[in-house]
């Protein structure tokens, strides 16, 4: 069956924070076939913060909606198809500044977005970039990195690889069926972190689940610079791995 592209857009400077959370406080939320992936035995969980620019819905810029914060709650997954592994992610929740944007991914996606108020500054000197992410909820979150100005091509087989190269979308549709569409874009480069501050109330914006994570050290922090992306047109998954299209 012929793939088609659904949305193309820019993804960049990605602030990720991940968190090691042990495996039942994930396993509620796999949808069906997928199951957990693990980097070193460790189940993470993923804060996100980036921008989406020049976004072109089925090849149309949307007037007002091209340029856009985005932040999100995620875990990793996987799932065997023909034998092949195919790995992902899992959204607890994506936050966007615009309810269309809500209204259409949700839809289509199945995902679970929700319209906050949000905002972003990126200030660049020769030596260092400071990336900061803000949303509001009942009061203001707030996500900064403080990194060194120049990217670095990720290492082989290390953790920034892990955590940047899950190529799939999965969510769940009901207890026996799943949304699949696949994210295609280049290996990206990664900034040296130095600083950092995470300022979220985990319970308010995630609910009473996530409200362990308020105050928690992370694992690791990272910034990617991101690049341009191709989301396909996606497929459903039934319980017992037949496909059928959206």
């Amino acid at each position: 069956m012929a793939v088609s592209t659904f949305l193309t857009a820019e993804w960049r400077k990605l602030a990720i924070a991940n968190y090691a959370v042990d495996k039942a406080v994930l396993e509620e939320f796999l949808p069906a076939g997928t199951e957990l992936d693990i980097w070193q035995d460790n189940y993470y969980i993923s804060l996100v913060g980036f921008m989406f620019l020049n976004t072109r819905l089925k090849g149309f810029s949307i007037p007002c909606h091209a340029n856009f914060e985005e932040v999100n709650l995620r875990f990793y997954v996987r799932y065997q198809e023909n034998g092949i592994w195919k790995r992902g992610v899992v959204f607890i929740k994506e936050i966007v500044p615009r309810p269309a944007i809500t209204m259409v991914a949700n839809r289509v996606y199945k995902e679970n977005y929700q319209t906050m108020s949000m905002s972003h500054q990126w200030l660049l000197s020769e030596s260092k970039l400071q990336v900061e992410y803000k949303w509001r909820k009942k009061s203001w979150n707030r996500f900064t990195v403080q990194a060194d100005a120049i990217p670095l091509q990720i290492t082989e087989g290390s953790e920034e690889e892990f955590i940047t190269e899950h190529y799939w979308g999965y969510a769940r549709i009901n207890d026996t069926l799943t949304s699949q569409y696949e994210v295609k874009h280049p290996k990206w480069k990664i900034y040296q972190v130095n600083e950092y501050s995470i300022h979220v109330d985990f319970k308010d914006v995630y609910g009473t689940k996530f409200s362990f994570l308020t105050g928690q050290i992370p694992n690791s922090v990272m910034l990617a610079e991101g690049s341009a992306i191709e989301i396909i047109a996606g497929t459903r998954i039934s319980c017992n791995m037949q496909k059928m299209s959206d």
